[in-house]
C-alpha cells in the first residue's frame, strides 16, 4: 500500500481517444479542447480536504498507449484511487480496460479498500455502442462504482472526482476543503454495493 503522504493520487486510465484528459482538464482547469492530442503522461494537482486538513489531490492522466507498461504499472503502485475510463462509443475501449483492471488487482493485491470508478465519457454522443446497463454489469463483476460523464457538455465531471473520493475509506478526503462534508450524503447507499448511476 502506498505511504500515507499529503498527497492523495488518482490514476486514470483508458484506451486512447476516450476522453481521459479532457475529463481532467475539465475538472481541474475547467476547459475543454476538440482537437486530440495524444499523452504520454500528465499530472495535475489541486488542492483538497484531508483528515481535517489540506492536501494535494494529484491526478495522472496516463497514456492510451500499451508502450509503456513500466510507466503504467509504477502509477498503479503509487496510486491511491482509480478511475477506469471508457468511451460510450467504442465497445473495445471498455474491453481493453479489463487487462488494466487485472494489473490493479494484481498489483494491489484487491481493489476492496481501494476507490475505483468505472466511466463512461461520452455519454452526450449519439452513437453508443455501450449500453449503461451493460457497463453496470462490468462495474458489478469488477465491484466498483460506475458513472457516466461528457467533458465536453461539462456532465458529471465534478462529480465523478467527489463520488471517488467519498469511496475512501482509509481516510476522510474531500473536494471542499471549507470543513464541509460535500457528496457524502448517501455514504449508507454505497456501503450496500449498489453502483448508482448518476
Amino acid at each position: 500500500m502506498p505511504e500515507q503522504s499529503n498527497d492523495y493520487r488518482v490514476v486514470v486510465f483508458g484506451a486512447g481517444g476516450v476522453g481521459k484528459s479532457s475529463l481532467v482538464l475539465r475538472f481541474v482547469k475547467g476547459t475543454f479542447r476538440d482537437t486530440y492530442i495524444p499523452t504520454i503522461e500528465d499530472t495535475y494537482r489541486q488542492v483538497i480536504s484531508c483528515d481535517k486538513s489540506v492536501c494535494t489531490l494529484q491526478i495522472t492522466d496516463t497514456t492510451g498507449s500499451h508502450q509503456f507498461p513500466a510507466m503504467q504499472r509504477l502509477s498503479i503502485s503509487k496510486g491511491h484511487a482509480f478511475i477506469l475510463v471508457f468511451s460510450v462509443t467504442s465497445k473495445q475501449s471498455l474491453e481493453e480496460l479489463s487487462a488494466i483492471y487485472k494489473l490493479i488487482v494484481q498489483i494491489k493485491g484487491s481493489v476492496e479498500d481501494i476507490p475505483v470508478m468505472l466511466v463512461g465519457n461520452k455519454c452526450d454522443e449519439t452513437q453508443r455502442e455501450v449500453d449503461t446497463r451493460e457497463a453496470q454489469a462490468v462495474a458489478q463483476e469488477w465491484k466498483c462504482a460506475f458513472m457516466e460523464t461528457s467533458a465536453k457538455m461539462n456532465y458529471n465531471v465534478k462529480e465523478l472526482f467527489q463520488e471517488l473520493l467519498t469511496l475512501e475509506t482509509r481516510r476522510n478526503v474531500s473536494l471542499s476543503i471549507d470543513g464541509k462534508r460535500s457528496g457524502k450524503q448517501k455514504r449508507t447507499d454505497r456501503i450496500k454495493g449498489k453502483c448508482a448511476l448518476m
